[in-house]
């Protein structure tokens, strides 16, 4: 099996990173037409890292909200960030400035990617997805005058695609294809109620009806009728 170091993974790696940079530099874009300077922006990349709640933040503020409503909504969207951190912490490490810095690249790209890969998988990933990410914040806000309807080249759909990509080789079994039907059925249903970014958390509820589901019993095996002697094991 080849490690990450060789170049199936880190094609993998830059594949991802550039899917992520280029939704990055539309939430700059959107940033730049929103009015928000640029040094916000790019502070908001790098301090925060969530592109769910950064895209919620420029909505909010292009509508007039106030920044402690695109605040709470923001908080409320990565919540969802709980059980990644749960899930992922044996893969970051134990040493306070392991989980702090791993904290802050675990996002959903990076837990897909890491799945069965290990932490050297889950730090290439985490890393390069800032980078690409902050890079791409950078280059949408000076050349958002230049593009002003992202949505017309289809970029929205680059992050869902990439993220897709990650998990459907997870589905193999029949118990995470159960609960991951069950997830997207639920956060499909909650998605014309819920403001963007909280159907996923509606999703988190699969865990917990597919989760339970018995699985198929398996049938006993055929007891012999009584007086059949035992042949034992054949030769």
């Amino acid at each position: 099996m080849r490690s990450l170091n060789r170049t199936d993974g880190l094609r993998d790696v830059l594949a991802l990173a550039s899917a992520v940079g280029v939704v990055g530099a539309s939430f700059g874009a959107l940033a730049a037409a929103a009015g928000i300077p640029l040094a916000l922006a790019v502070g908001m990349s790098l301090l925060v890292f969530a592109g769910g709640s950064q895209f919620l933040v420029v909505s909010v503020v292009a509508a007039g909200g106030s920044p402690v409503a695109a605040v709470v909504a923001g908080l409320l969207i990565n919540a969802r960030h709980l059980p990644f951190g749960l899930a992922m912490a044996s893969v970051v490490g134990r040493s306070w400035p392991r989980r702090l810095l791993g904290a802050h690249v675990l996002i959903d790209e990076s837990v897909a990617f890491a799945r069965g890969r290990g932490a050297r998988a889950f730090w290439t990933s985490g890393v390069a997805l800032f980078v690409f990410w902050n890079v791409g914040t950078v280059v949408g806000v000076l050349g958002g005058a230049a593009v002003p309807d992202t949505d017309a080249f289809g970029i929205d759909a680059a992050f869902p695609a990439a993220l897709l990509a990650l998990l459907f080789p997870g589905l193999r079994a029949a118990d995470a294809r159960r609960v991951g039907l069950t997830a997207a059925a639920l956060a499909l249903v909650a998605t014309p109620f819920l403001p963007p970014g909280l159907p996923v958390l509606v999703g988190l509820l699969g865990l917990v009806v597919a989760g339970r589901a018995p699985a198929a019993a398996t049938p006993p095996a055929a007891t012999p009728p009584a007086g059949t002697p035992d042949r034992g094991p054949a030769s």
